[in-house]
C-alpha cells in the first residue's frame, strides 16, 4: 500500500488532511515533517539500537528485505535527481561500515510502487503504470472533491516480475483495474495483492507457477497493504469499512472514478485462505502498514490514533487479540512501513527524522531489542 510525489498539489492536500481528525495515509503517501531536533534515535525508543540511516534526501519508503536479508527493495521520488514520481530501487544491506548504494531497477517510465523480492533471490515484483504512459500519471484534482484527501487507483497499474538487472521477464496481472501492493508468501509460491478487477478494492492470492488465483476479501471497502505471517499461516492487512449511508455513497462514487478516500483504516487478520477474519484494532484514524512480528503472534503497525489532530504517526506493537498495545517510536513526526528482517534481528522503517527540517523521508535500519 502501500507514493505520491511531494508536488505543490500534494503539499496542499497534506495541509488539509493533517488538519482533520480522521485522516488516512495509504502506503503511497508521506506527510510533511515538523520541526524537531535532528537525530536518528529518540529517547524512549528502547527497542532500537545501532540505528543506521540508509538514504539521504527525497521521498524514500516501503523498504523491504529480500528472503536472505542481504538486500532491500524500496521506492524513491526525488525531483532534484530527476525522479519525478516513484521508481523502484534495490540495494545491498550495508555491513561493517559499508556505504548503502542503491541502484534503479525499474525502467524509469511511469510510476512504480510496492516492490518485493522473490524467494529465488534473483527476481523482484513491483507494480508499474508504464504500459499506460511513459510519464508520471496525473494526481487527482482534490478541489473537485472538497479538498478531501483522495488516493488514485490508476487503472494502468499492473504487477511485473523483473530480474536484478531491471529486465522485465513477466507480466503477472493484466486486468483493466488497479493491480498493485504485491507481497510474497514465505514459501515463495504465492503472491498476495490488491485489485479492483471485480468492482471493489479487494485482496487476491495468486499461485505464481500456475497463475490461478483466489479473491480473499469481499466486504465493501478498501483492503490493501497485505502481508503473510512469517510462518505463512495467516495474512494481515489494513482496511476501511464505510458504514453509514453517506460513507457508502461517497465510497462508491469515488470508486467509480478510480479513486478512494478512506475515512478510517484498521488492522485485520485472517487465515491464509481468507477465512476467520478478525479486526485487531479499533482506534479510529489511520492504523496501517501492519506486519506480523517474528513470533507470528504480535503485530507491528503505524498509527496516528493518539493524536487528536491526526499527526504525528508512530510505530506500535499489539497482540492479535488487540491487547498489549505498546508505542515503540517516540519522535514527533512520521514513522511507518516497519518490517523485520527474515531472521528477526533487524527492523527497517521509514521516517521524517533527521531531515534537517525538510520534507525528506528516509529509510532507517536498526537492531531490534526485545524487552
Amino acid at each position: 500500500m502501500k507514493r505520491l510525489t511531494l508536488s505543490a498539489t500534494f503539499l496542499l492536500a497534506v495541509t488539509i488532511i493533517i488538519s482533520s481528525f480522521k485522516i488516512n495515509f495509504p502506503t503511497h503517501v508521506l506527510p510533511l515533517a515538523t520541526h524537531f531536533s535532528d537525530t536518528i534515535l529518540f529517547p524512549g525508543e528502547k527497542h532500537f539500537t545501532n540505528v543506521q540511516q540508509l538514504t539521504y534526501g527525497g521521498d524514500n519508503a516501503e523498504a523491504y528485505f529480500s528472503f536472505d536479508g542481504k538486500w532491500i527493495i524500496f521506492q524513491r521520488t526525488n525531483p532534484k535527481e530527476g525522479i519525478m514520481c516513484d521508481e523502484m530501487f534495490i540495494g545491498k544491506v550495508p555491513v561493517n561500515g559499508e556505504k548503502f548504494e542503491p541502484k534503479l531497477i525499474s525502467n524509469g517510465k511511469g510510476r512504480t510502487t510496492c516492490g518485493a523480492f522473490l524467494k529465488d533471490g534473483k527476481h523482484v515484483v513491483y507494480a508499474s503504470t508504464h504500459l499506460g504512459a511513459d510519464t508520471c500519471p496525473p494526481v487527482p484534482d482534490r478541489k473537485k472533491y472538497g479538498n478531501k484527501y483522495i488516493w488514485p487507483l490508476y487503472n494502468s497499474y499492473d504487477i511485473f516480475q523483473a530480474d536484478l538487472n531491471g529486465k522485465i521477464v513477466k507480466q503477472l496481472t493484466k486486468s483493466k483495474g488497479y493491480d498493485a501492493e504485491a507481497t510474497i508468501s514465505p514459501d515463495g509460491k504465492k503472491m498476495l495483492y490488491t485489485s479492483t478487477k471485480d468492482g471493489d478494492i479487494d485482496l487476491y492470492i495468486m499461485d505464481l507457477k500456475t497463475g490461478k488465483e483466489k479473491r480473499v476479501t469481499n466486504l465493501l471497502g478498501y483492503d490493501g497493504g497485505a502481508w503473510f505471517s512469517p510462518n505463512g499461516k495467516k495474512i494481515i492487512w489494513r482496511a476501511s469499512r464505510p458504514k453509514t449511508d453517506a460513507e457508502i455513497k461517497e465510497y462508491n462514487e469515488l470508486l467509480a472514478e478510480n479513486l478512494v478516500a478512506p475515512t478510517n483504516m484498521e488492522v485485520y487478520i485472517a487465515n491464509a485462505d481468507g477465512s476467520n477474519v478478525k479486526q485487531v484494532t479499533n482506534f479510529g484514524n489511520a492504523n496501517w502498514a501492519p506486519a506480523y512480528m517474528p513470533d507470528n503472534k504480535r503485530i507491528i503497525f503505524a498509527s496516528n490514533h493518539q493524536s487528536k489532530r491526526g499527526f504525528p504517526f508512530n510505530l506500535f506493537i499489539i497482540n492479535e487479540d488487540g491487547s498489549g498495545l505498546e508505542k515503540i517510536s517516540a519522535e514527533k513526526s512520521f514513522d511507518a512501513f516497519p518490517m523485520f528482517s527474515p531472521n528477526g534481528k533487524k527492523i527497517i522503517f521509514c521516517s521524517n527524522r533527521n531531515n534537517g527540517g525538510t520534507r525528506d523521508t528516509n529509510i532507517f535500519m536498526a537492531d531490534w531489542v526485545e524487552q
